[in-house]
């Protein structure tokens, strides 16, 4: 949660950290584990915070954020699981919504981002690769969504002045949101795939 006239700035990051991740995600993966990382430390120490206090809140996400991103960087090979298991939450609540209308049971999902986790360790560069594009890809549809004022992608608690991050709300009734992301993703696994094989040569 950050307040809501920090908005745009960080659907604008979001954009960002996305392209760089979904182009460059393997070459730059510590770079890119940092991001993350500082988005999601951002995002949990924001979300403890009561709304009232705005200063307050953007100390916790700048706090969090970093400690986030510590955490991840120093953390390679969690962050390799992480990577894994985060990309298969992120399949799961796709197809899902795609196939019902309720939100996928907790089991499933601990089951599948334990299957990502697992392959991302016994396959780390085609992970990171595929995991970095389509994570990135997704995340730049989102802060994409966000930027233009769409509600599903990151919604404004009217009452409060809040931002809010939904990262899995943005395919929510918008059908093409799973198409772009897919398009999005092959594109940033091509570019990826041909980087690396570049550089084996």
């Amino acid at each position: 949660m950050l307040p809501d006239n920090y908005g745009l700035p960080a659907a604008v990051l979001l954009v960002l950290g996305g392209a760089l991740s979904c182009i460059a995600g393997y070459r730059l993966f510590r770079i890119v584990l940092g991001i993350y990382g500082f988005i999601l430390g951002a995002m949990l120490a924001s979300s403890m915070m009561g709304t009232t206090d705005t200063a307050v809140m953007v100390v916790a996400a700048i706090v969090g954020g970093f400690a986030g991103a510590l955490v991840l960087v120093c953390a390679y090979f969690v962050g390799i699981a992480l990577i894994g298991a985060g990309l298969g939450a992120l399949i799961a609540h796709v197809a899902w919504d795609q196939a019902a209308t309720a939100e996928p049971p907790a089991v499933a999902i601990v089951v599948v981002s334990i299957v990502g986790a697992i392959g991302a360790m016994l396959l780390q560069r085609d992970v990171m690769i595929v995991g970095t594009a389509f994570g990135g890809a997704w995340t730049l549809i989102v802060g994409a969504l966000a930027a233009v004022g769409d509600r599903g992608a990151a919604r404004a608690a009217s009452s409060g002045g809040v931002w809010i991050l939904y990262p899995f709300a943005a395919a929510s009734g918008q059908r093409w949101v799973p198409v772009a992301w897919v398009a999005l993703g092959l594109i940033g696994t091509v570019v990826q795939l041909r980087v690396a094989r570049r550089k084996k040569k």
